[in-house]
């Protein structure tokens, strides 16, 4: 999915932890609340954004995270985003409901379907376009990027997919499609150690999962009230958990079955700088990124879209300047 905003705001995020003691306690929940985000033209899609933000930027690697749906696509049109570029970084595409046709510029064309995961890798450039179905009636789903280390930035474009199995665990029902969580591994490549899972959890049923101490945690509630680490979760929220703990408490509160997303992954420990699709290490890479974007280089051509694809932004005025890094916060 494309950052479609017109005026995207450039961001510096990460950055090597600070020593500011120990690794806190896993009731020690940090809420984020999201922004709603228009995707484009009148009868817009509207996503809500929790990563990144003013608050913190970054969990492990995952550095972008929008929520959309449940979506009538008959009254908004569903979801119709041009080509367009991305480099730095793995795109994450998990469904709950609808279907979403995905065209590369390495030539992948494949369905984006619920419970089935699509991994995308931009590295040195790729581009790509996504169409919601005319099959589709309900488009309800996320849309995640993962930041790559400095080593493996520049890396080849890629596509993946793969169908994670149900497993039970107590009262929850959860498929892990990046990482291990659980007994459950997927198998898909990653460039930092990773975990994404969704997890289904029985009405007012409480599991208790064994986590990585090393990791830091998030998680995103799509439907229901969960408590993560004793701390209450609304609709659209994500609860950040820091690293240290080797188990994550989350039960459900209501008495309808709930949904979370739960991502981890050990803080970053690079600072990168975001601007529209671009993940990069300065104002000069994200300025030589666009002009590649303008004059046809670097990042390939979608076959199959019928239209234009979608132009850059204009670049901010000055270009960003550092802050002082602490762990996980973004600066502007």
């Amino acid at each position: 999915m494309s950052n479609t905003e017109t005026r995207p705001a450039e961001l510096r995020c990460g950055g090597t932890p600070v020593e500011d003691g120990p690794p806190g306690p896993a009731s020690r929940v940090e809420i984020l609340t999201p922004r709603d985000v228009p995707l484009g033209g009148p009868r817009a899609m509207t996503v809500r954004r929790t990563l990144p933000q003013r608050s913190r930027s970054m969990i492990g690697a995952w550095c972008f995270a929008d929520h959309y749906g449940p979506d009538d696509v008959a009254r908004s049109g569903g979801m119709v985003v041009a080509p367009h570029p991305h480099t730095g970084l793995q795109t994450v595409s998990w469904l709950f409901s609808g279907e979403i046709e995905h065209r590369d510029s390495l030539g992948s064309h494949a369905l984006v379907r619920p419970g089935e995961l699509n991994l995308m890798t931009g590295g040195h450039g790729i581009a790509h376009s996504e169409v919601s179905t005319p099959r589709t009636t309900v488009l309800h789903g996320v849309q995640l990027w993962v930041a790559l280390p400095d080593e493996h930035r520049d890396t080849a474009r890629d596509f993946q997919h793969h169908v994670p199995p149900p497993v039970r665990v107590g009262g929850a029902v959860l498929r892990v499609f990046l990482g291990s969580l659980a007994g459950a591994v997927s198998p898909v490549r990653t460039f930092t150690p990773l975990l994404g899972a969704e997890l289904l959890l029985d009405p007012r049923a409480t599991v208790s999962l064994p986590v990585d101490p090393a990791f830091e945690h998030g998680v995103l509630v799509d439907r229901g009230e969960v408590r993560a680490a004793g701390t209450r979760l609304g609709p659209a929220e994500l609860g950040y958990v820091p690293d240290g703990a080797e188990s994550l408490s989350l039960a459900n509160t209501s008495d309808d079955t709930a949904r979370v997303v739960l991502l981890g992954g050990p803080p970053f420990g690079e600072e990168i700088v975001m601007w529209w699709n671009f993940v990069c290490r300065s104002h000069a890479e994200v300025v030589q990124a666009r002009a590649d974007w303008a004059n046809g280089a670097r990042f390939g051509e979608v076959e199959g879209y019928d239209g234009a694809p979608l132009p850059a932004p204009e670049l901010p005025n000055a270009p960003l300047k550092p802050r002082g890094a602490a762990r996980g916060r973004a600066g502007r």
